[in-house]
């Protein structure tokens, strides 16, 4: 047990070692390299958050005007009673260091105020107006939670997909975190996807940067109609490319939208609007290009339609699955 707390000490000394070297910039490669080799361990890397959401409480609160008279009222209360006697000067250390502690538990409930989540289960989708005007909108099985302070608007993508739609306010960045990957914009339209480890952005109007130390130290900047794919296991250079955004985005429609998309992966897209899945057995060419526009949730029209082409049929699976297999007597 008091190893444990030796080493949680240890870490929240760390963190807050790098919450101060991160805030003075510019930084050196060596140093964010070293940073994304710290923050790589979850215990870290949840510790380092911890403090930065403190810290964009106590931000917030020392900007609010009530907050600021609270404290002046009781300031000028404890004046008046340290007149008559000093009680902190009496109580053992212990007792001073838990009334710290719940001065920090009455910051935490402050913040947990303050970061509301939005989430999405499987099929569904929402849309949600933030209080600066932003909009977000969230895809299937997804969930974002609002960070904002006075200086800094922030969203952690926790995982799915989600469009932005950011209000301009230069004074206040509005960045969007998903792993380690952060999207920066001042008044733009962008979506970014968090799947497992892996990361996408797509921007469809104005301009973003994006950050991810552990690929690279210096960030992207993407126009419209790029999108940037941050694999964690790239095996090679990233870069931006040129994607089609309306079909990119034509799940804010109801819609897929595939252009020359594996048979594998459409089918992986149209898993995640459904918990009836399609599996594709042995023998289907997965590697078949698919194009089209199908209705996302609803399986129907897209295997009519993958069937007729690549000359498959549908067997309904006692859990409710749809095993797409060869036709004729290969199939089994």
């Amino acid at each position: 047990m008091i190893k444990d707390r030796k080493s949680s000490a240890r870490t929240t000394r760390e963190a807050a070692d790098w919450l101060d070297r991160l805030d003075t910039p510019p930084h050196e490669t060596e140093e964010l390299e070293a940073f994304s080799t710290w923050r790589a361990d979850p215990e870290n890397r949840a510790e380092y958050e911890r403090l930065e959401d403190i810290k964009r409480a106590m931000a917030t609160m020392r900007d609010d005007p009530d907050m600021r008279q609270a404290a002046a009222e009781a300031l000028q209360r404890g004046a008046t009673r340290r007149k008559r006697y000093s009680p902190l000067a009496r109580r053992p250390r212990w007792l001073v260091g838990g009334l710290a502690a719940a001065c920090l538990v009455a910051t935490l409930g402050v913040l947990a105020l303050r970061m509301p989540t939005y989430s999405t289960r499987v099929g569904e989708t929402f849309s949600a107006t933030l209080e600066d005007g932003s909009r977000v909108q969230l895809n299937t099985d997804s969930a974002v939670r609002v960070r904002y302070s006075a200086g800094q608007r922030r969203i952690e993508l926790l995982r799915g997909q989600a469009l932005f739609q950011v209000a301009h306010n230069a004074q206040r960045p509005f960045i969007v975190s998903a792993g380690d990957t952060q999207v920066r914009a001042l008044g733009t339209r962008f979506d970014v996807r968090k799947i497992g480890q892996d990361v996408r952005v797509v921007l469809v109007q104005g301009s973003v940067e994006v950050s991810d130390p552990a690929v690279r130290p210096a960030p992207w900047r993407l126009k419209a109609g790029q999108s940037l794919a941050l694999p964690r296991a790239a095996t090679e250079a990233v870069a931006p490319t040129a994607v089609d955004t309306p079909s990119a985005t034509s799940w804010t429609t109801g819609n897929l939208t595939f252009q020359g998309v594996p048979l594998s992966e459409a089918v992986a897209e149209l898993n995640r609007y459904s918990r009836d899945k399609i599996i594709l057995a042995p023998g289907v060419p997965a590697d078949r290009l698919v194009t089209g526009v199908f209705p996302a949730g609803d399986h129907g029209d897209f295997i009519a339609a993958v069937s007729s082409i690549f000359d498959l049929k549908s067997v309904q699976k006692s859990n409710g699955d749809l095993e797409l297999q060869p036709q004729g007597p290969t199939s089994g």
